[in-house]
């Protein structure tokens, strides 16, 4: 029965987004939503310019309404799912306002860094809020282990820099056509098979809404890009990863499952880092995807790469957690 559950879901999931596509890929056009290509990237994205964004709308539209009527046909929403939902939609928010300012007040860079900071702050925080009312665990464990440590009240200091951080880190990581798109349903699609692992049911079927989502959008979203989900499902679906792997005490995991993310994010402080201290790059441009490009990959070639490793890295996760 749970594994027929499993499979509507992300049927659902999949089906609502690839069905929902062509209605509102053409209403963001009329509306004129399209992508600004900043000039200092790769010259080749600067086609891409006027390509619809704020795709990520149709993602969480489908992640909401797949969970909710799954979880109400087969369960019920329970503390996770509402942490879930919440952070998803709160993240998502944030990145339709950080949009919307880019693509209809034409300011290029959006929300600035500070005010995206405070509201990822403000969501987190709320998030913890309500995880410690509902009391639960603030103990982090060792992969493959028994091993766990309680972190008592500093936990809430980890959940925050969890949180931003993530939620920071996959939004680099949408770049390239299709890229983050098929990372995030290989990495939710982990996170569902260990959650399921552990008998909290209702965070795989929240990560299966997920994978299901993304995949959908993935059939317009793959080079050449129609849509691109903007910041508002790239921050959705950070926030989201991270909330499932507090929530399925996998906070560790999460930095090898999420493995493509992290290298991306290091890649970018790296290159700040040396720039700043020696007045070199380390990348002809970071995050790393960009890098590839000048030297000469096709975009392409570095998604199928970076969907690889992704792949590798969640195979690998499961594997620590599950058969180690």
């Amino acid at each position: 029965m749970l594994e027929q559950v499993i499979l509507f879901t992300i049927i659902m999931g999949f089906l609502i987004s690839v069905l929902l596509s062509p209605i509102f890929i053409p209403f963001l056009r009329r509306l004129k939503f399209g992508q600004s290509i900043r000039e200092e990237g790769p010259q080749s994205h600067l086609k891409k310019s006027g390509t619809p964004t704020m795709g990520g709308i149709m993602i969480i539209f489908s992640i909401t309404i797949t969970t909710i009527v799954m979880i109400n046909k087969f369960s019920e929403i329970s503390p996770e799912m509402f942490l879930l939902l919440f952070v998803t939609l709160g993240y998502g928010l944030l990145g339709f306002l950080d949009d919307y300012i880019k693509v209809a007040m034409k300011r290029n860079l959006g929300l600035t860094s500070k005010q995206k900071l405070i509201g990822q702050i403000v969501i987190a925080v709320i998030f913890y809020a309500v995880f410690h009312y509902y009391q639960f665990a603030t103990t982090i464990r060792i992969p493959g282990t028994d091993v766990s440590f309680d972190l008592g009240w500093a936990y809430f200091i980890l959940v925050v820099f969890m949180l931003v951080g993530g939620s920071n880190a996959v939004n680099l990581t949408d770049g390239l056509d299709g890229l983050l798109s098929g990372t995030a349903a290989i990495a939710f699609g982990a996170f569902a098979i260990l959650a399921w692992n552990q008998s909290q049911y209702d965070i795989a079927i929240f990560s299966v809404a997920v994978a299901g989502a993304v995949l959908g959008f993935l059939v317009f979203n793959a080079h050449p890009a129609k849509v691109f989900m903007g910041d508002t499902g790239s921050l959705a679906l950070g926030g989201a990863i991270v909330a499932i792997a507090i929530l399925t005490k996998l906070e560790i995991l999460l930095v090898i499952i999420g493995g493509v993310f992290v290298v991306e994010t290091l890649s970018v402080i790296l290159q700040v880092i040396s720039f700043k201290t020696t007045g070199k790059r380390i990348f002809k441009m970071s995050p790393l995807h960009h890098h590839y490009e000048l030297v000469g990959w096709s975009e392409w070639r570095v998604v199928v790469t970076f969907w690889t490793a992704g792949l590798l890295l969640a195979v690998l996760g499961i594997y620590i957690e599950v058969w180690l």
